[in-house]
């Protein structure tokens, strides 16, 4: 959160922050779609030359997925081991139980990631859920390409051409 006590919904950037053009991933750990897009999305950014930053919001999809929730709630209490704990999460989608979330926590070397210490992190996801649902998200996961909603699959050469990029 911000010094105001808002949420920043750019808190989460992988690749240079300074870079010409963002996409914006709502996304949720418990999504099987998301998890394929992960490696996806991270080389894209990794293979952009600083060209593109990825922003990761919330959007836990709590009524088909009953681990989405806590899994966020965990992801935002890793502070900035976050893309860590990202990348974990979506390594064992199936196992994201609250004793799964306390190991992954512990093989970051982190405090708990779960229940009380996990509820100050909820005004966080809560705010990217609703700035997801703002902007007409309904599933996961859903990109936005400069404030324009990505239509096309997510596939690295499918992305690369939608955004301009070389390769």
């Amino acid at each position: 959160m911000t010094e105001s006590g808002a949420v920043d919904l750019d808190r989460h950037v992988y690749g240079a922050a300074d870079a010409p053009m963002t996409l914006v991933e709502y996304g949720d750990f418990e999504c099987p779609y998301c998890g394929a897009a992960a490696p996806v999305l991270r080389r894209l950014i990794d293979e952009s030359d600083g060209v593109v930053r990825l922003v990761y919001r919330h959007f836990p999809l709590f009524t088909v997925h009953p681990f989405a929730l806590t899994a966020a709630l965990a992801a935002e209490a890793s502070g900035d081991r976050f893309w860590e704990m990202h990348d974990l999460l979506f390594a064992h989608q199936s196992r994201l139980a609250d004793p799964d979330l306390e190991n992954y926590a512990q093989m970051l070397d982190l405090d708990s990631v779960t229940g009380e210490a996990a509820q100050p992190y909820r005004p966080a996801v809560e705010t990217d859920y609703r700035s997801g649902v703002t902007a007409g998200v309904r599933g996961t996961p859903t990109l936005f390409a400069d404030g324009n909603l990505y239509q096309g699959k997510v596939e690295l050469a499918a992305l690369r051409s939608s955004l301009g990029l070389r390769h």
